[in-house]
């Protein structure tokens, strides 16, 4: 769909969320949803070159960022248009799509929705256009915290303008942070407008947004989302991570500093810094969220995930005859695993790399197949043979659960399933979409509960304190909410958080309007106790 610089969109496209497709209670093993990031963000600045397909193969490389919606906003000194659409970016961007986005600036969003529905109005870049008629491109990867206070902020603003109240009908984060933007960069210019901006956001928020001229990115005081800068030949690259500058050929230059915000133009490159740096990068990153060829504060997330494996075999040591990982965010900890145990290393379970959602409803005689859609145990290999099974996390425990019957109905004489790492007992409000902390499987058992819910002969989570050596990070400067509890960042009261936030608030404005059914994973009421 195209959105032009008077920011006037084509005919929205609605999709059921796949989310609230779920099974008929007995009928199958529903396997966990994975922890979700929020986004992946992409921006380049390069005149001559074709910045649209630069962006284009850069979220490529963010696609395990966000699956849900895809888009490119360009500029070209003149006007910023703006092609965005749910669905893969495969899927949304053709040769046609792409040629029509001629310029020497783009911005690109790969979105997974952790405030706001899946709808089209919600997919990125977001755009406005300014009260001297420039255009504004966003894209977000994050979770604001503050998003009550900011929504009244632009209710207040849009009031002052149309001389009456307004409501709000955006209903995401980034969405109300684009529009204040917008709103101050009439009288300021962007750069100016951002500057003030930004330090009133609580939350995480790596950002790049562009107008037709300029390319900006910014990070959060604490840094918790990733984003770094690259280097082209003529011109420059900022990313969420350092594998899609290796897609697209820039040289990898510094990370984006938290509280720090660039701007890049035909003048080059500017450093401002509107906040105080505080650093405290998510440490999930290292666990599942990134891809293992990226590097993040100078190590190698792949090398960091096997020495997890060796700190896990050496925590929980069992024997055993062969180390099998659960393809493919557990296959770095299984081989080090593997390395710190000396037990062999094996593929036991074959993945189906073209599962994505379905909306299939499986008969009462295929039981297990929301797990066997995604994974197969080898028999051959697994038959007769004590397995340690190694994953990245459990959240709901539904996935181990259905993943250790398979591997017994296969001939696994014993199954020991090793964490890699520790349990999650905290919701994230920061940017991953977990599930609310009554649903948190380790929220309600202890180890032994968790193992006999599984299944499992034995049980381990690779601690705390080893997660955070295999990082090669500081402890002060990670976040690891999730785990511990400790959010760096304080949080408004309950009323005040949640994915459909701002659609509960719309739906209050709008008595008129009934409440969105929304149902499925998210993080509203995340704080409610079991």
């Amino acid at each position: 769909m195209n959105l032009d610089v008077t920011g006037t969109p084509a005919p929205s496209v609605r999709q059921p969320d796949p989310r609230s497709a779920d099974p008929e209670p007995g009928s199958v093993i529903v396997p966990d949803p994975e922890p979700r990031e929020e986004c992946g963000v992409f921006g380049v600045w390069a005149p001559g070159e074709d910045v649209a397909k630069l962006a284009y193969f850069g979220l490529f490389a963010l696609q395990h960022r966000g699956q849900e919606a895809a888009g490119i906003a360009v500029g070209d000194g003149r006007q910023v248009m703006v092609f965005k659409e749910l669905g893969l970016v495969s899927q949304v961007f053709d040769e046609q799509s792409l040629q029509s986005l001629r310029g020497h600036l783009a911005v690109g969003h790969t979105r997974y929705s952790t405030t706001g529905s899946t709808t089209w109005e919600n997919a990125q870049p977001t755009f406005r256009t300014t009260a001297t008629g420039s255009g504004l491109a966003l894209g977000h990867n994050g979770n604001l915290v503050n998003t009550a206070e900011l929504r009244d902020r632009v209710a207040e603003l849009t009031g002052r303008r149309s001389g009456r109240a307004a409501a709000v009908r955006s209903t995401t984060d980034s969405d109300l942070v684009c529009e204040l933007l917008a709103a101050t960069a009439a009288d300021t210019g962007v750069e100016e407008a951002a500057v003030r901006l930004l330090p009133t956001l609580r939350g995480a928020f790596s950002l790049v947004f562009a107008d037709e001229q300029t390319l900006y990115a910014a990070r959060d005081p604490h840094g918790v989302r990733p984003l770094v800068l690259g280097r082209l030949e003529r011109g420059w690259v900022v990313a969420s991570e350092t594998a899609a500058l290796d897609i697209v050929g820039a040289s990898f230059v510094r990370e984006v500093e938290p509280g720090e915000l660039l701007a890049i133009d035909g003048n080059g490159l500017r450093s401002t810094r509107f906040a105080a740096p505080e650093p405290k990068g998510c440490i999930f990153e290292y666990v599942y969220l990134a891809r293992p060829d990226t590097t993040i504060s100078g190590r190698v997330v792949h090398s960091a995930r096997v020495e997890i494996g060796r700190r896990l075999a050496r925590e929980f040591p069992v024997e055993a005859d062969l180390v099998i990982p659960v393809p493919e965010s557990g296959t770095p900890a299984a081989i080090g695993y593997a390395q710190g145990s000396g037990i062999q290393y094996g593929q036991g379970l074959v993945k189906n790399a073209y599962v994505g959602r379905t909306f299939i409803q499986p008969s009462q005689t295929i039981r297990e197949l929301g797990i066997r859609l995604k994974l197969n145990p080898l028999r051959e290999v697994i038959r007769g043979k004590r397995l340690v099974v190694v994953d990245d996390s459990v959240v709901r425990g539904n996935t181990q659960r259905a993943l250790v019957r398979m591997l017994r109905e296969a001939g696994a004489l014993e199954v020991h399933v090793r964490i890699a790492s520790p349990p999650v007992r905290w919701p994230c409000f920061y940017g991953i979409d977990f599930a609310t902390r009554a649903e948190l499987v380790a929220n309600g058992l202890d180890m032994e509960g968790i193992r006999r819910l599984l299944g499992a002969d034995s049980l381990g989570y690779v601690s705390l304190d080893g997660l955070i050596q295999a990082t090669e990070q500081p402890a002060s400067r990670l976040c690891a909410a999730c785990f511990d509890g400790k959010y760096p960042i304080p949080l408004p009261e309950g009323t005040q958080l949640g994915k459909h936030l701002l659609e509960d608030l719309l739906s209050e404005d709008d008595t008129t309007r009934p409440a969105p059914a929304v149902a499925g994973f998210g993080n509203a009421g995340t704080m409610r106790q079991p």
